[in-house]
């Protein structure tokens, strides 16, 4: 078990929506929160009811995610948890996507992670202890139509997150922790614009969830490190099923497409009457 004892704690992408919410679960549960996000003003704003610290952080930048790892871990004695929160959605057929946009997932989503992942692996090695928890979606267990290249970035960062666990095992450091977190569909500001969105509709085919639920899974999983955690959990055999039936999978396409266009309706009819 993990405590906020163990040292600061980093999220990434934290001026708003999920990361916001992690980052004042973690704050109320006792650790140090250091926000990061690429708006500087926004997050500092952010910050300061959760203690005040922020920092700019664009999660492409490698060097960047090193500095902060070596502040949070100077600042507090030691780097206790690190996450990786920062990603962005595109939806529809992937061949509507031009290069720059196929490749800003990619950096953000996976890359980005692995840096920051990276970053936060190197301080705990060397301090002999520590915890990566990285948010991957469920989009990172099976591949959700109409979020191609997103997912691609997620199943990215989960064989990543996996791979690098087993790494540090077979390294000796058996106090160094990798968890993925794979939430249903959230709602944040980042799906309020997709009610009418047919490519998005694999986000709301399930159950729609609370930032804040998210994030109070996020500091129990920060406390109890486990490699891979769904959310809901009967979510995370569901995929799972179909990811490993890829034919059945295929076959429900449009039942999927249908449940998930239902689901916008839903929740478009909640926005409009709050």
């Amino acid at each position: 078990m993990i405590s906020p004892a163990s040292g600061a704690a980093v999220v990434t992408g934290a001026a708003g929506g999920l990361g916001r919410a992690i980052a004042a679960a973690l704050h109320a549960d006792g650790w140090q929160v250091l926000l990061t996000d690429v708006d500087r003003v926004a997050v500092a704003a952010v910050a300061e009811p959760l203690g005040g610290w922020s920092r700019a952080l664009d999660v492409r930048d490698e060097g960047a995610c090193a500095e902060v790892a070596a502040e949070a871990a100077a600042h507090a004695g030691a780097l206790g948890l690190w996450v990786n929160n920062a990603g962005i959605l595109v939806t529809g057929p992937p061949w509507r996507h031009d290069a720059a946009t196929r490749r800003r997932v990619l950096d953000v989503n996976a890359l980005g992670a692995m840096n920051g992942t990276l970053a936060a692996v190197d301080v705990m090695r060397a301090q002999g202890n520590g915890h990566v928890l990285n948010v991957v979606s469920l989009a990172g267990l099976v591949a959700a139509p109409g979020e191609t290249v997103y997912a691609a970035s997620k199943h990215a960062l989960l064989a990543f997150s996996l791979g690098i666990l087993s790494d540090l095992r077979m390294a000796g450091h058996r106090a160094v922790r990798v968890s993925c977190l794979c939430p249903d569909g959230i709602w944040t500001p980042m799906l309020h614009d997709r009610l009418d969105d047919p490519g998005a509709v694999a986000s709301f085919t399930g159950s729609m969830l609370t930032p804040e639920r998210v994030a109070a899974r996020v500091a129990r999983l920060a406390r109890r490190p486990r490699p891979v955690v769904s959310l809901p959990r009967w979510r995370g055999a569901q995929v799972r099923l179909l990811d490993a039936a890829p034919r059945l999978a295929l076959g429900l396409t449009p039942l999927l497409r249908a449940v998930g266009r239902a689901g916008q309706r839903r929740q478009r009819r909640r926005a409009e009457a709050d």
